[in-house]
């Protein structure tokens, strides 16, 4: 058995359940489903620019991380609501440095 104090501690439940590819998301069909424009794109290995807009809780996250998955590129997460002028100069900066 491990030591209590050393075990590293299991990601979330939120986290765990999250899908991890464009196969697991339940929904949005019209984006991801076959010959659709989010899976011509990974299947195809050519990224394009996207804004993906709704409520909090939709997903747009978990498809952002899932399509940067996909091209091997670095996830770099940006909230328009939280993050101001200088969040955003900072995430471009290790944008451009990566």
């Amino acid at each position: 058995m491990a030591d209590l104090f050393t075990r590293q501690p299991d990601a979330p439940l939120a986290e765990r359940l999250r899908p991890h590819s464009l196969d697991d998301v339940i929904g949005q069909q019209h984006l991801i489903g076959e010959g659709k424009p989010l899976r011509v794109a990974v299947e195809g290995g050519k990224p394009h620019s996207m804004l993906l807009w709704g409520p909090p809780g939709v997903g747009k996250t978990t498809l952002a991380r899932i399509l940067a998955q996909s091209f091997n590129a670095q996830f770099l997460p940006v909230s328009a609501v939280f993050s101001g002028v200088k969040d955003i100069r900072e995430a471009i900066e290790k944008a451009e440095i990566a």
